[in-house]
């Protein structure tokens, strides 16, 4: 009977050890409750577990727009070719340029005989052929020009090379760690590689910096040369998903199917990255789960919004007594659908504070908790600026509290 006993209990615990690795939950700093279950590996076996969305491609990755939160993975370090997503850092690059002046939309660009030669998409660009940055972004955007991609490397940096550096460089800032950049269109290349997880951060950057793109990479159909080159996006869930955004198809032979697809619903953006899918309808059909699952699961909290008056605080030897403290900047987080009731605020102010004190001096700040960890903090700023009494101003502010007084 002992050992009867002794089985069922061995048995019971096994069972609850096995559950336990299957459904893995983590919280970071920006996310709560945040489930990724396809990269647990079991305590017995250290075989992977089944991707519980079911997604047939070989790395994925689904992330929050604004906060970069990862909400789901799959083998998302994986180092694999690209293709043309390549061109969401060259797209970057461009934009950049227009940001800091080097160009604008109405620059023009020529044809060199390396641009014209480019093979794979492209709309056959003619060497001398001139057009401006807006068509060419245009090109590259809705159908993958390749030669569109090699002129404007050309015309920014000099050679192509040269552009190669400057998207390294780049990778690098972002954090970029699992790529290596050859070419700046996608074109098979040995060593030409990057992650699901470093396409979401360039992804990230270029739509958080640069918004303005997406007049671009939601455009299903244009044309060029006066109507005569008809252009039709390759990303067919810019027509098919609401809220899609964007952004970047790629395909080869070699690096099959790839997607990072963006979409916006009910201010929460959600940027999901497919790589080596086994068919073109793989990697919509998984990118279009990642987002489902996305949208279904999560909800994007704002914890702060800037210039919001939060509370008065004394202020000592002021010409004005108190100073109204604001938030410094917009911020959020993103959360598992329903717990949002539950968030908790701290703040955390001095009783008073000394003049003179400057608009937008950080003055204290709040902190939002859930279930006791920090899930997001935000700044308080004065909102204005408030200046020491001097000797005339204190018999001022004497006489006004005096008649204040008795009045």
């Amino acid at each position: 009977m002992r050992v009867l006993k002794r089985v069922f209990i061995l048995w019971g615990i096994g069972i609850l050890l096995y559950r336990s690795t299957l459904l893995a939950v983590y919280i970071d700093e920006n996310t709560a409750y945040v489930w990724s279950e396809s990269t647990v590996q079991t305590a017995n076996t250290g075989e992977e577990t089944k991707d519980f969305l079911d997604l047939s491609c070989e790395s994925a990755i689904l992330i929050e727009q604004t906060t970069g939160s990862v909400l789901y993975e799959k083998n998302s370090h994986e180092k694999l070719r690209p293709a043309s997503v390549t061109k969401i850092m060259t797209i970057l690059l461009i934009m950049e340029a227009i940001d800091s002046g080097q160009i604008n939309y109405d620059t023009k660009i020529s044809c060199s005989e390396a641009a014209a030669s480019m093979g794979g998409s492209q709309i056959w660009l003619e060497v001398g052929e001139v057009l401006t940055v807006d068509e060419m972004l245009k090109a590259i955007c809705i159908v993958s020009a390749n030669d569109c991609c090699v002129a404007m490397a050309e015309h920014l940096a000099g050679t192509e090379s040269a552009f190669v550096i400057k998207m390294n460089e780049k990778a690098k800032q972002l954090g970029m760690e699992d790529t290596t950049f050859k070419n700046c269109h996608g074109i098979d290349e040995d060593g030409h590689v990057t992650s699901s997880y470093d396409i979401a951060l360039m992804s990230k950057e270029l739509l958080n910096q640069y918004p303005e793109i997406t007049k671009y990479t939601t455009t299903w159909m244009d044309s060029l040369r006066n109507g005569e080159a008809e252009l039709v996006n390759t990303n067919k869930l810019i027509r098919t998903y609401d809220g899609a955004t964007g952004l970047k198809t790629g395909s080869t032979s070699l690096a099959l199917y790839n997607l990072s697809a963006s979409a916006t619903r009910d201010h929460l953006s959600l940027i999901a990255v497919v790589m080596r899918a086994p068919t073109s309808q793989d990697r919509i059909s998984n990118a279009r789960n990642l987002l489902d699952y996305g949208f279904s699961n999560f909800e994007f909290i704002t914890t702060s919004t800037k210039g919001k008056i939060v509370q008065k605080i004394k202020v000592e030897k002021g010409i004005e007594k108190e100073v109204e403290l604001a938030y410094r900047e917009n911020s959020g987080t993103v959360l598992k659908r329903g717990l949002s009731s539950a968030i908790e605020t701290k703040i955390i102010i001095p009783e008073n504070v000394k003049a003179p004190i400057t608009k937008g001096e950080k003055l204290g700040k709040v902190e939002f908790y859930l279930e006791g960890k920090k899930i997001a903090s935000s700044d308080l700023v004065a909102n204005l600026e408030i200046h020491k009494r001097g000797t005339l101003t204190n018999f001022q502010y004497m006489t006004h509290q005096w008649f204040y007084l008795f009045r």
